[in-house]
C-alpha cells in the first residue's frame, strides 16, 4: 500500500498516544510510528523516515522543543516539518513553538475527528506541500 504521508508521533502520555494512534490509522493514507519520548523518537529515525514529525510539547527527560533540535542534526532531518502539540493556549507560547521551526501547532485538548485533516493543512501549506 502507498501512504501519502508517514507521521512520527512522540508523547509521553499512553492515552493521548494511542488516542491519537487510533485516529491516524484510520486514515488510510497515513502511516503512522509512535514513540514515549524524545530519546525514542531519536532512535526510531533509523528505521522510520517520516514525513512529519507530531510533537508534543512538555515531556520530560528532554522535551519537544529540544527534540526538535536534535532533529536537525540527524542527517536527512534537517527540514522535516514539524508540528508541536501543546496545551499551552497562549499565543506568546504559539509563537514561540513557531519560531523554533514548527510548520504548525496543535491545541490540546485537540479534535481527533479533524486531525488528519489539520495535520494536511499544515503540511499543505508549505512551498512544494
Amino acid at each position: 500500500m502507498k501512504f501519502d504521508m508517514r507521521i512520527l508521533y512522540v508523547d509521553d502520555d499512553d492515552l493521548i498516544r494511542d488516542l491519537v494512534g487510533i485516529f491516524l490509522n484510520r486514515d488510510p493514507g497515513f502511516q503512522s510510528h509512535m514513540a514515549a519520548s524524545g530519546e525514542a523518537a531519536l532512535a526510531c529515525l533509523e528505521t522510520f523516515v517520516p514525513d512529519v514529525v507530531l510533537l508534543d510539547v512538555s515531556m520530560p527527560e528532554m522535551d519537544g522543543p529540544e527534540v526538535l533540535r536534535r532533529l536537525r542534526l540527524v542527517s536527512g532531518h534537517s527540514r522535516t516539518p514539524v508540528i508541536f502539540m501543546t496545551a499551552r493556549a497562549l499565543t506568546d507560547e504559539r509563537q514561540r513553538l513557531m519560531a523554533l521551526g514548527a510548520v504548525g501547532v496543535i491545541m490540546k485538548p485537540f479534535d481527533p475527528i479533524s486531525l488528519s485533516r489539520d495535520i494536511r493543512a499544515m503540511v499543505g501549506a508549505l512551498p512544494g506541500g
